[in-house]
Parts: C-alpha cells; structure tokens; sequence
C-alpha cells in the first residue's frame, strides 16, 4: 500500500476520530459539494487508499495534521 501524503493526511483529519468505513462514507458524502477540482481529485486518492487498506492498516496511520 502507498503512503499518505502530507495533503491526504491533512484531509483525513477532518474526518478525524472515525473508523476507516466511516471516514470513506464521509469523504464520500462530502465530494459533491467541494467546487475545487484538486480538492476533489485529492478525496479521491485518499479514497482509493482507504478502500484498499484493511481497519489494521488504518489503525497504524497517524493522523496528525501538518503546518
């Protein structure tokens, strides 16, 4: 599985504090209202890895934002 980036790591901090299903079902709840095309394009890489990592894997990303 690839790394998170600094940038979908910031994303998925808004989304912090949920399960992996629950941060997937949220980020996808979210995407048709985002009006920046690199914002969208951005959800969904984070998407892509979230739905192919398992809960384990998800457990072991720190989800600390970045200045």
């Amino acid at each position: 599985m690839d790394k998170f980036t600094v940038e979908e790591i910031n994303l998925m901090c808004v989304f912090e504090g949920q399960d992996r299903k629950g941060m997937i079902a949220d980020i996808k709840n979210v995407i048709p209202h985002i009006q920046d095309s690199d914002m969208v394009e951005l959800a969904g890489q984070v998407l892509g890895k979230l739905e192919a990592m398992s809960d384990a894997e998800f457990a072991e990303v720190a989800l600390e934002a970045a200045e």
